[in-house]
């Protein structure tokens, strides 16, 4: 069974910057999707980013534009997500999420993932 472990998650203060990592145990990532999810107290999942199995197409929920950056290196099987300009209403659980896909478009939805990872806390002070 395929693995995801995230890190990078932490405190931060508003207008600072994250990078998540997501840590597959596979050597076959590349044929994955990948995306993550966050989830705040209270709230439901809600998509963030997701990137094909080859990281030629990005999609991102239209509250991240132009601050988060998902990006993958299939070598070391492991996938990011680059936050910048962290506001408090991006406190959250962050989870990355994969599945077996060499097409696109990628999946937005969190149905369309089979593979989860633990997820990893990202608090944001004012």
């Amino acid at each position: 069974q395929v693995q995801l472990v995230e890190s990078g998650g932490g405190l931060v203060q508003a207008g600072g910057s994250l990078r998540l990592s997501c840590a597959a145990s596979t050597r076959t990532f590349s044929r994955y999707a990948m995306g993550w999810f966050r989830q705040a107290p209270g709230k439901e999942r809600e998509f963030v980013a997701a990137i094909s199995w080859s990281g030629l197409s990005t999609y991102y929920a239209d509250s991240v534009k132009g601050r988060f950056a998902i990006s993958r290196d299939n070598a070391k099987n492991t996938g990011y997500l680059r936050i910048n300009s962290l506001k408090p209403e991006d406190t959250a659980v962050y989870y990355c999420a994969a599945y077996l896909s060499t097409t696109t478009p990628v999946a937005a939805t969190p149905v369309a993932y089979n593979l989860w990872g633990q997820g990893t806390q990202v608090t944001v002070s004012s």
